[in-house]
């Protein structure tokens, strides 16, 4: 929240105000997402693997190059925090912030989710979305953000003063642990800024303050991805369920999230496996 000022506006104040925002990352020279692909490579394709996600809890998974993964509501609203990383190299992870720069605040149908530096390229792709409905709302809201961080036990003990243990940063740092073998205190470095897949989210108009709302997701809702790359999935069904009041609560109405791996009868046509980001080096860094 910005503070009051207590600097006296200067004489040209407004038309400082006034000039016309640049977006800094066209994308114009990306491909534009063609969907047609994707729906014939998803005919008859087939169910290889079932995760579910306790409430309150995370669960890993692991989607092939090639194959295509649901995020699903089985039962009633419910958010989730998502981690991807590379099923070979945890190196690699997903990069929120450059996800974020390059598509906006909230993803959707096409959009692509990108790695991190120095790799940067797509992990996957979003190849459809049951809310795709739902756009931007009223208050600024929109659902499937990348803006927020993940709900996490040193937030929490700053804030309020207490330990909570099932925030989803620690619950993927445990997932993670159980897939990985890694101690607990190195699979943590790991976890990474999330997909927050169905949670509703904006900035305030008054001050910019980032909110959440009752989450429009419901019973069969879901967000499919298609791996570009080997993946390795995090997924923490948040313990404020649908995120109407809280994000870390004994209290709020809990559900489980589902995960459904599918594998195509062919690739898309014209597909082709993402390469990692073409610089070269320079300034001493390659």
């Amino acid at each position: 929240m910005k503070p009051s000022p207590n600097t006296p506006a200067p004489s040209d104040a407004e038309s400082r105000k006034a000039v016309v925002p640049v977006v800094c990352y066209p994308i114009d020279s990306f491909p534009a997402f063609d969907g047609a692909p994707f729906e014939a490579a998803k005919q008859g394709m087939e169910l290889i693997e079932t995760v579910i996600v306790p409430p309150r809890d995370a669960r890993t998974f692991v989607v092939p190059q090639g194959h295509f993964c649901r995020i699903t509501c089985p039962e009633g609203p419910q958010v989730g925090d998502l981690n991807l990383w590379n099923a070979n190299d945890l190196n690699e992870r997903f990069f929120s912030g450059k996800t974020r720069a390059l598509h906006g605040t909230h993803v959707g149908r096409g959009d692509r989710l990108w790695s991190n530096l120095p790799h940067l390229r797509p992990m996957a792709t979003i190849t459809h979305d049951t809310l795709d409905w739902y756009g931007y709302d009223a208050f600024g809201g929109g659902v499937h953000d990348v803006i927020g961080t993940r709900c996490d036990p040193y937030t929490n003990a700053i804030l309020n003063g207490t330990d909570y243990h099932y925030c989803c940063h620690s619950n993927l740092t445990r997932a993670l642990t159980d897939h990985s073998g890694l101690p607990m205190a190195q699979a943590e470095l790991h976890v990474h800024d999330v997909l927050n897949v169905f949670m509703c989210t904006g900035f305030t108009r008054d001050t910019q303050q980032y909110f959440m709302k009752a989450s429009p997701v419901r019973q069969g809702d879901y967000l499919e991805l298609f791996a570009e790359i080997d993946l390795l999935g995090g997924l923490s069904a948040c313990p404020g369920g649908d995120c109407s009041a809280s994000h870390s609560s004994e209290e709020a109405q809990c559900h489980p999230l589902g995960v459904e791996i599918y594998k195509p009868k062919s690739l898309p046509a014209g597909w082709t496996p993402p390469q990692k980001a073409p610089y070269g080096g320079g300034h001493g860094m390659g």
